[in-house]
């Protein structure tokens, strides 16, 4: 089975990073139950992450594996999106 590997970058504990958090969480229980990782990485405590990971906005949501890496911009609430736009509509 494959793994999934995301990191959710954030800016604090705003109102939209709480709704990605909690959207993306929701999101790999439903669809990747025990197949993924998931780091979150606060830009206000690592700084140097944003921009060594070149990420300009934020909720941003990077796929890392299995390749090809994409990414996702926003509190990921619409699901059809997060699926397709992350490469696995397959997974519905």
């Amino acid at each position: 089975m494959t793994t999934y590997a995301f990191r959710l970058f954030v800016s604090g504990m705003t109102p939209n990073s709480l709704r990605a958090i909690e959207n993306i969480r929701a999101f790999c229980q439903q669809h990747l139950e025990g197949r993924y990782r998931l780091e979150i990485i606060d830009i206000y405590q690592q700084p140097q992450c944003a921009k060594e990971h070149q990420i300009v906005a934020v909720p941003t949501l990077v796929k890392q594996t299995p390749p090809p890496a994409r990414r996702f911009i926003g509190d990921l609430s619409h699901t059809d999106r997060l699926l397709r736009g992350l490469g696995m509509p397959y997974l519905r």
